[in-house]
């Protein structure tokens, strides 16, 4: 029995995060008229020159796009069929990491920028226009989403416990960690744009797009991205990887905020940082309205020193949905 070997290539693909102008923002590269040729940055593996993937990644983000990253961790390997265009000879397993970067006006004046770090950034919630709470219960989730998934679920009624589970139905509660799973849902129902390319499909009436589309599974990339960050917020200290080297505390928790997706009990935030100890005031106080706000900085500097904790943060929980 003959075997026919499909030439496999590693891809490294990145979602590159940072908060700017009031915005938890992604990098991308691609043709800036065409939404659906916009990516992730990527790049490929390549063992004779790096030894390892992180290296790797490392290196060809900063030639590519002119950022230097901070956090970085490896997500998951997509290697599902029907990645690579038909015709094609070789197969991309592609391997998602998060990075997270600072902003060129957050980064202190010694740290050399490039002029690529202007580049490409999108607002993430243009994606997932669902995960943000923080003006409320987003209207797509009763006025679109919902709805449609009612009518899915029609015809698969297998899907309702995991639809239950990811929307926070029916007495459950809305989990802001299951980025992912409420995105495989709506690929799986044929209600975001990537889904129906997959399909070779074309909708007999177009609507309005559920949130910004990417090239092949970017944006599956991205949710899974979304999801660990809000996770890990919780038990390892990277929400500093997002800010200056000196922050206020009101700056901090709307940097929290920005991630999870929701608003937070401001005093009830500033005595779960403190509770912490992982700040230190600077003895500088930076001019706002009204009373001047302290500046603190991480009193761990090196990445190696850092305890083994994040903020355990709460989401402020919705209430179960009617529908």
């Amino acid at each position: 029995m003959s075997v026919t070997q499909t030439e496999i290539l590693i891809e490294l693909s990145t979602a590159i995060l940072r908060h700017h102008n009031d915005r938890l923002e992604c990098r991308l590269v691609g043709e800036a008229e065409a939404s659906l040729s916009k990516r992730l940055p990527f790049g490929p593996f390549m063992p004779d020159q790096h030894r390892t993937m992180e290296i790797g990644l490392r290196h060809w983000v900063r030639e590519q796009v002119g950022v230097d990253l901070a956090h970085v961790e490896q997500l998951y390997t997509f290697a599902d069929q029907g990645r690579h265009a038909s015709g094609e000879a070789a197969h991309i397993v592609s391997v998602g990491y998060l990075a997270l970067t600072r902003t060129p006006e957050q980064t202190l004046e010694s740290e050399k920028q490039t002029p690529a770090e202007d580049g490409d950034w999108e607002d993430l919630y243009a994606f997932f226009p669902w995960e943000d709470w923080r003006q409320g219960r987003p209207e797509i989730l009763d006025a679109r989403i919902l709805p449609a998934l009612d009518k899915w679920l029609e015809k698969e009624p297998h899907a309702g416990d995991r639809v239950r589970l990811a929307f926070g139905r029916d007495g459950a509660q809305w989990d802001e960690e299951f980025v992912l799973e409420r995105y495989e849902l709506l690929y799986e129902a044929a209600l975001v744009e990537e889904a129906l390319i997959d399909q070779g499909k074309q909708r007999k009436h177009p609507k309005p797009a559920l949130g910004l589309a990417l090239h092949l599974d970017h944006r599956r990339i991205l949710a899974t991205a979304l999801g660990r960050l809000r996770s890990k917020l919780k038990y390892r200290p990277v929400i500093f990887d997002l800010m200056p080297s000196g922050f206020t505390l009101r700056a901090l928790q709307s940097t929290t905020e920005m991630v999870m997706g929701v608003n937070l009990h401001q005093q009830n935030f500033r005595r779960l940082v403190e509770k912490s100890g992982f700040l230190i005031s600077t003895g500088r106080t930076q001019r706002a309205r009204g009373r001047p706000a302290e500046v603190f900085r991480l009193r761990h500097n090196e990445r190696t020193e850092r305890p083994l904790s994040g903020l355990r943060v709460t989401a402020g929980r919705a209430k179960p949905n009617s529908p």
